[in-house]
Order: C-alpha cells, then structure tokens, then sequence
C-alpha cells in the first residue's frame, strides 16, 4: 500500500500545481482576450494594418499585408490566417513563405508577452526581440529568396476562409474551450515530467540536450521546458517556466533565454502545418526559422554576458516574485 500512497500523494501534488499554474496564466489571458475582443470591435485591428503597410514593403511584401500581420500579433494565428486567406493581392510562393514565417514568430503577442512577464522577463525586451525579429528574418528571407530567384512561381493555399459565427456567445463558447484545453495540456505536461523524472529519462534528455544548450550559453536546467515550449508553445511552456522560476531551478537569465527561444520558435508542429495551409514553404517556416532562432539565442548570450547583473536586471529580466510580474 505504500507505493499506492505514494502515488495518491503524487498525483494530487500534479494536480494541485497545474491547477495553480492554470489559474495563474487565466489570470493574464482571460483579461487580454477581453481587451483584444474590444479592439477588434472597434477597428482598432485594421488601423494597424494600415499603420504596417510601408514596414512589410520594405521585406518585398503588398502594403496589404500588414493587416494580415497586424491580426496575426494582435489575435493569434488562426486569426491572422483568416485575414491572409482574404487578401486581393496575388502573392508568390516567396512572399507568401516570407509573410508566414514573419507571423511565426511573431503572433498573439498581448498573451504570449504578458505569460513571458509573468515569468521574470521584462515585456519591452521580449516585445522588441518578437517584432524585431520577426522583421528581421522576414528581411533576410526576403533577400534570400530574390538573390537565388527561388520560389517565385505563384503561391497556392490548401486553407480557405470559412464563415464563422462571430457574435459574443459563440465567441465566449470558443474562449471557453481554448481554457479548457490549456487546462488539460497543463495537467498533461505536468504529468509527464513527473512521470519522465521518476523512470529517469529526463536526466538522459537533458544529457542529450547539454552540448547543443552549452553552445547556445544555457545551462542543463533550462533544458526541458525549454523542449516543451519549442515543441507544445508558449503559453504551455511559459506556464511551467513560472513553476520553475518560482521554484529556483532556473537562473533569472535561463528564464530570459529559455523564454526568448521560445518567443522566437515555439509549436513546431501545429503551427508550422497551419502556415504551411497558407503556401509557407519549410524553407522558410520551418528550417530558417530554427536555423535563425538559435544564432540569435547564441549572439544573445554571448552579448549580455558581457553586461553586469544591475544592468541585466534592469532591461532584461528580473525574478517574479509570487504574484508580481516585471515590468
């Protein structure tokens, strides 16, 4: 009966903290999706769009698509699909891989940058390194393409625009489910990781995983959450960072890198299938995505490491406390 206890005990600690971290990311999301309902209601959206309309010429897109971008970073990128698949402006397979990447990285940004605050890092840094980079490796896809005069063929898309229900309850229905849904993968993930410790396959994980992170200037702690948020998401995997930094397993500047690793590339699968319904070439989506997520991680750490701790904590990052996010 002890081990039965033992798992009893277990399991129900799991439970108690999924529950807590759940609840903790509600008590960012719930108002930001509020807030970003009425914006859109308003219009404030395609005033955006129009705002970005000389910032996506300059990576060789129509002036168009910038509310495209404007939905993707303000909504997430079911939203920003929706307003891709409803551009009048023909696109290339180039401009389209261009478009999506840049949205890739950069997407739901109310939700994602507040959940990474939460964590200890400090908005405005995550802020500028999400829409930084995002236009940044557009700029450098967009050279890319034009110099080796690859995919300039017409771009095709397997996703079309469906009508949808767009009043208040089908909307609180969707939101509903969503929670729901972070809820349970939460609780999964938890899961998981207790279960992975217990038989000893995170300590080979994280083994496996030290030389490519020691190269990126990370330490062995950062490694599985950071997996998690690369392969499940941010909002997954900034949940358990909060857990983590809470605890002090991770360093205030793992937080940082761990969690700018995963602003830049996060999902890997979902959504890179979902750009690539889009016409987003893995070209693009997929490997320089990746490719330009760590060479900046590598840069970044070896950039700041060079600044002093007064300084790091003042621009960079600082440890939550319990309930009290950087600013």
């Amino acid at each position: 009966m002890r081990w039965q206890n033992r798992l009893a005990r277990a399991l129900s600690e799991v439970l108690r903290q999924s529950l807590r971290t759940s609840f903790d990311l509600f008590k960012v999301i719930i108002p930001i999706l509020i807030l970003i309902r009425v914006l859109d209601r308003l219009g404030a959206i395609k005033y955006m769009g129009i705002a970005l309309a000389p910032v996506m010429e300059l990576v060789g897109l129509p002036g168009q698509t910038g509310l495209v971008w404007a939905t993707t970073m303000v909504t997430n990128l079911y939203g920003g699909a929706a307003a891709f698949v409803s551009l009048s402006v023909p696109l290339t397979a180039a401009q389209a891989t261009v478009l999506t990447t840049m949205m890739l990285i950069a997407h739901g940004l109310p939700v994602e940058l507040r959940i990474a605050q939460k964590a200890g890092t400090r908005l405005r840094a995550m802020a500028v390194l999400r829409v930084g980079g995002a236009l940044l490796a557009g700029l450098a896809l967009h050279h890319i393409y034009r110099a080796f005069g690859w995919l300039q063929e017409p771009n095709s898309a397997i996703f079309r625009s469906a009508g949808r229900d767009d009043s208040w309850p089908a909307w609180l229905q969707g939101q509903g489910i969503f929670l729901l849904k972070i809820m349970a993968i939460i609780l999964a993930l938890m899961l998981l990781i207790r279960t992975l410790k217990a038989v000893g396959l995170m300590a080979l994980l994280t083994r496996l995983l030290e030389p490519g992170l020691r190269l990126l200037g990370m330490s062995r702690d950062a490694a599985p959450v950071t997996v998690i948020g690369m392969v499940m998401g941010l909002t997954y995997g900034g949940g358990i960072i909060i857990q983590e930094a809470r605890s002090g397993i991770l360093g205030k500047r793992d937080v940082f890198f761990s969690l700018a690793l995963m602003g830049l590339t996060h999902s890997l699968v979902e959504d890179t299938l979902l750009m690539m319904s889009l016409g987003g070439r893995l070209s693009g989506i997929l490997v320089w995505r990746v490719v330009f997520s760590l060479l900046v991680i590598f840069l970044l750490v070896r950039l700041l490491g060079r600044v002093s701790e007064r300084t790091f904590d003042r621009y960079f990052c600082r440890p939550a406390k319990r309930g009290q996010a950087a600013a």
